[in-house]
Formats: C-alpha cells, sequence, structure tokens
C-alpha cells in the first residue's frame, strides 16, 4: 500500500460517532479493493470524484442501537485494524458520558461535511478529525485494551452501514435484533460532601446514614454526646454496607464524653457518706445498685494439679441456668496446675473483656484469683492478702490458707481459700487447721475496721463485714462407703439429709470446735469426692475410699441477712481432677463508705 493510501485509512479509521461506520465500512471496502490488487490510490481518486450526491445534501448524525460483537476478517494492514478497535472503544465511552461534557467534539463533528461516495463510502474533513484525534493518539496505539471494549461501540447496525452491493453477500446475512439505546445516567440530587479522610473506595456509602435507622432523627438533633451507639444496632441498621457502618465506628463512641467542669466538680478526692458527690457515698452506690446487694460467684476446686486444666471453663464460670453474669467472680483452687500463669489467663480468657483482675494471690500450689465488673473497679479500695501454712516444715505449701481483703463503697470482704490435713481419722488434725489459720492470718493491715467493738484480735474472721471462706476441708462421711452407697441410691429430690447425719463438718460446727458463726447453705448435690479421672464413678481403686463433702463454701456477716443464697451446687462437667468443683451465688448487701 502506498503512503497515501495508508494515511487515507488511518483517516476513515478515526471517524467520530455517527460517520465513523461508514468509515469502517469504506476501510473494508478498502480492503476488498486491495485483495483485488486495485491500487488504493486510484480508489482515492475515484471517491473524490462522486463525493457529492443527486440533491447535495448533508448526511445528519443519526444515533443507531450498538449492534452484536463481530470478529473482524484478517486483513495485510495492522493498524487499520487498531484504529478501527481504538475508536470503537472511544465512541462506546462516550456514549455513556453526559452530552454537556462532550458538547465540543459533538458539534464539530457535526459540522463536518460528510457525503455518500458510490461505493458507499463516506468522505470527510481529514485535517479536523485528525486535529481531534490528536489528544487521544496514545490510545489509538494502545494494543492492550479489553476485548470487551474493543467489539462494542457501533452507532449503526451493520445491516444498515454496509454498502448495498456487501448486503447480498450470503456470508454476511445476520439478522440482529435492534436494542434501544439508554440515555445518560443524570444524578437525581446534589451529591453528599466528602470528608477529607475516608477508608473506602464506596464514597457515596462512606459518608450516608440510611434513613430508616432509628438513631438517626436523634443524632441529627444534636443529642448524639450523651446517645451510646451500639455496634450491633449499626450493623443490623446498615446491613451489608460496611463503609457506611465504618465511617459511623470513626464518628461515635460508646463512651460519653466528660466535660472538665464535671471533672472538677466531682473530682472523688474527698467526700462523706451522705455527701453530694462522694464517689463511695449513698447516692453513687444507690445509682449502681437501687436494692444495695451486689452479686458474687465462688468456686472451689482441688484441680489435682498434674492432670492439667479442662478444655473449656464454660459450665465453671458460666453456667447456661444463671440467667445473668455476677459482679464478682471469686476462684479458689486448690493443688494448682503448674503454670499459675496459665491458669489466670484461662479465667480470663472465659470471662472475656466484662472482667478485669482485680487481684491474684498464691501459697505453692493454692491459687486465689478475684475478678470485677470493669466498671466497678473505682469502688474497690487497695486489695490487701496473706498467708498462712499449716505443715510443721513451712517450706512445704500444699496445705494452708490464702486470704484476700477489701473494701466495696463502704462493706468489707474477706475471702479465704485453704487446704486442711486429708485422712478419714484426722479429725482434731483438720480443727487445728482451722484455729491456727483464724489467728496468723494477718489482715487486715491498712484497711479500716467497720466496726471494732465486735473484733477480735483471736480471730480475722470476726474483723470484715462479710466473710466467705471456702475450699477443701477433707471433712468426711463416718460411714462405710457400702451404706453410704446404699443411702446414695435411695436419695430422690436432691434430699441429701440422711448422708449428711453423717458429715464430719457439720457436727463439729454445731458442736462450736470450727467455723463459729459461719453458715452454710443446704446441700442438694451428691457428694464431691473422690471419682475416677474422667468418668462419674466413685473411687475404684485398691484404697476404696469412701464418698464425702471434702469441698465446701461458708460464709459469715456481721447483719443478719445480709448474704443471701442464690445457688449452691456442685460442676459435674468437670471431670479431669477425682474432685468436682462447688460454685455457690450469693446476693450480698452493701452499705456507703466514706471517701479516703
Amino acid at each position: 500500500m502506498t503512503e497515501n493510501g495508508e494515511d487515507s485509512s488511518l483517516h476513515w479509521s478515526r471517524e467520530a460517532p455517527g460517520k465513523g461506520e461508514s468509515a469502517v465500512n469504506a476501510s473494508r471496502s478498502c480492503k476488498a479493493s486491495l485483495v483485488d490488487a486495485k491500487p488504493c490510490k486510484e480508489y482515492n481518486e475515484a471517491l473524490k470524484l462522486t463525493a457529492g450526491n443527486a440533491e447535495g445534501e448533508i448526511i445528519p448524525y443519526q444515533p443507531r442501537p450498538p449492534s452484536l460483537p463481530r470478529l473482524f476478517k484478517s486483513s495485510k494492514s495492522g493498524s487499520v485494524d487498531e484504529s478501527v478497535r481504538t475508536r470503537r472503544l472511544r465512541n462506546s465511552q462516550e456514549s455513556l458520558s453526559d452530552s454537556a461534557d462532550i458538547g465540543s467534539s459533538t458539534d464539530s463533528l457535526r459540522e463536518d461535511q460528510t457525503v455518500p461516495a458510490a461505493g458507499g463510502y463516506v468522505l470527510s474533513d481529514a485535517p479536523a478529525i485528525r486535529n481531534q484525534d490528536s489528544n487521544v493518539g496514545a490510545l489509538s496505539t494502545d494494543t492492550s485494551v479489553s476485548p470487551v471494549f474493543r467489539d462494542r461501540g457501533n452507532s449503526l447496525s451493520e445491516c444498515e452501514s454496509r454498502p448495498h452491493s456487501q448486503q447480498s453477500d450470503p456470508t454476511d446475512h445476520q439478522v440482529r435484533p435492534n436494542k434501544v439505546l439508554l440515555s445518560p445516567v443524570q444524578p437525581m440530587g446534589p451529591l453528599p460532601a466528602l470528608e477529607k479522610n475516608f477508608m473506602s473506595a464506596n464514597l457515596g456509602a462512606a459518608n450516608r446514614i440510611d434513613r430508616d435507622c432509628l438513631d438517626n432523627a436523634e443524632l441529627a438533633s444534636g443529642d448524639r454526646r450523651h446517645r451510646i451507639l451500639s455496634d450491633s444496632q449499626l450493623l443490623e441498621n446498615m446491613g451489608s454496607d460496611s463503609a457506611s457502618v465504618n465511617s459511623l465506628r470513626s464518628t461515635y463512641s460508646v463512651l460519653s464524653p466528660i466535660r472538665p467542669q464535671d471533672v472538677r466538680n466531682r473530682s472523688f478526692l474527698e467526700g462523706s457518706v451522705l455527701g453530694r458527690g462522694a464517689l463511695l457515698g449513698a447516692e453513687e452506690l444507690d445509682r449502681h445498685f437501687p436494692n444495695r446487694r451486689v452479686g458474687i460467684y465462688v468456686v472451689t476446686w482441688n484441680m489435682q494439679g498434674e492432670n492439667g486444666m479442662p478444655a473449656n471453663l464454660d459450665d465453671l464460670l458460666l453456667p447456661m441456668d444463671s440467667e445473668f453474669a455476677q459482679d464478682f467472680y471469686i476462684i479458689g483452687v486448690q493443688e494448682g496446675c503448674p503454670d499459675r500463669r496459665e491458669w489466670e489467663t484461662r479465667l480470663q480468657e472465659t470471662l472475656g473483656p466484662y472482667y478485669l483482675v482485680l487481684y491474684a494471690a498464691s501459697h505453692g500450689v493454692l491459687y486465689l484469683t478475684v475478678f470485677v465488673r470493669r466498671d466497678l473497679i473505682w469502688y474497690c479500695s487497695e486489695v490487701e492478702h496473706a498467708t498462712v501454712t499449716t505443715r510443721i516444715i513451712s517450706q512445704i505449701k500444699t496445705k494452708g490458707a490464702v486470704g484476700v481483703a477489701f473494701m466495696f463503697f463502704g462493706t468489707s470482704f474477706l475471702f479465704i481459700t485453704s487446704h486442711f490435713t486429708s485422712g478419714d481419722a484426722k479429725v482434731y488434725e483438720r480443727i487445728l487447721d482451722y484455729n491456727k489459720i483464724i489467728e496468723a492470718l494477718g489482715l487486715p493491715r491498712g484497711l479500716p475496721d467497720t466496726n471494732p467493738y465486735r473484733s477480735t484480735s483471736s480471730d480475722v474472721t470476726t474483723r470484715f463485714d462479710q466473710v466467705f471462706w471456702f475450699g477443701d476441708f477433707n471433712f468426711r462421711l463416718s460411714e462405710e462407703r457400702a451404706n453410704v452407697e446404699a443411702i446414695m441410691s435411695h436419695t430422690s429430690g436432691g434430699d441429701m439429709g440422711l448422708l449428711l447425719e453423717h458429715d464430719q463438718l457439720s457436727k463439729e460446727m454445731k458442736d462450736g470446735s470450727v467455723f463459729k458463726g459461719f453458715q452454710e447453705a443446704p446441700i442438694h448435690f451428691l457428694p464431691t469426692y473422690k471419682f475416677d479421672i474422667n468418668c462419674d464413678i466413685y473411687d475404684t481403686t485398691s484404697k476404696q475410699r469412701t464418698p464425702s463433702y471434702t469441698d465446701r463454701i461458708l460464709f459469715r456477716n456481721r447483719q443478719a441477712d445480709d448474704i443471701k443464697v442464690v445457688k449452691y451446687t456442685s460442676c459435674s462437667s468437670i471431670k479431669t481432677s477425682d474432685h468436682r468443683p462447688v460454685i455457690g451465688v450469693f446476693r450480698v448487701k452493701l452499705r456507703p463508705g466514706r471517701d479516703k
């Protein structure tokens, strides 16, 4: 092909919308003429002679529905095919654009004088088109355009744009249905203002709040400072619009803002029992506990530590038969696992972020951990602890006690977990253990004694308002195993009265030998000692130990009815030890305190 002929092919392939179809037809006829060995230069001269029709009228731009994709026939001129494909891509993009944005290019195309030639070709003003396409010269040579866009965008159907001589070609007889041309998309209203910092490419959704959101009206009214938005509620209202959720999460918080003036007026550094603004006063107490009772969850368990921990502690701390979780969780362990930190970590993982460790103490393999609700930490005093060993050799810390004491509002608490001497007949030794603990446990140190007139120096349990003592006391049933099993087989409805008639601890408490002033809730569960590991069968070893209530929870209060028992039971699903854990849930009376 000559140089002039090559330029003409590029000139026809760059025709704008409306006249581009005729240019494509001209390019195809030119290809056919090339096959017939007709010089392209002579062919251009023929076009110039027949540039006008009989009436001399200009064919206006007539939009047509786009035709279905059609494969191009192989051509010897690769530049012509690439130009046609590039022109189609540009036309398809311009047809989806707003007419106001491409008005200049459309007007310039409409001013072009297009006259049908003899062979159905169109002759246009080549310099004007070259100037128009100079800005997209890079696109005309790009060969990496997606084939989906390369084969779309014809403004005229193939059947209408082809010359009449080619329409009779049997290879090109393809009937294509007409399609409705979609109008350009116009915005329905003003677009929302975009923030400078946004987290998603979905800009429209990132600045939108659904109108059916219940919090929308309240947020718009300016009351959003004291409104706590729940993440779950946001997710329900927003559905799958993650960008909207991210936008709101970056704007609002579940924490209510605090004014500096509020902090100045309520510094909590000083106050009285009845004074306004006192952190531990009656007003604050009634705001958190209208009935002035706090929930306490107590667990005691001999872990037999070498056997490891259970895979799940939910049944131990969060049983499904409880409607609500409690405010304090007190866990006492005897013969704990070798790694105390691992045990405390497992407890924290079970209770989750709602609770935190108020204090953790240990004495050998005796562990005592106190968890408190996160929002109640400010009403707890400094925590004190003390330990006592009951072994003759003090370096052996398998038997003894751990005590933890603190103030909550104006009420003092003491929690003790202990492990007494084992053996069926060693009742006297266990009494000695008890007496040594109440005398040697050095608490309180700095905490105030809320009622010194009722305290004695020889008994630590008299120096606190509310006392909980729990652990493996090792008191047994003074009866043969066969008789105990016979009684257990005839018990019904949780009535363990016949078994408790043989209980050593119940007898000693009635006599006043141990745990003076303490109480125990009624027992309606089977003995918690001694089981075979990972089963519900009592001891099958050669010792054949008698089932007994060795694991107990006792309580003492200065004022009658200050402690109410909600639950007292064992956790039968934990079977990794020869003991079953014992659980106690209590509602404890609180009194306002004085800020110090």
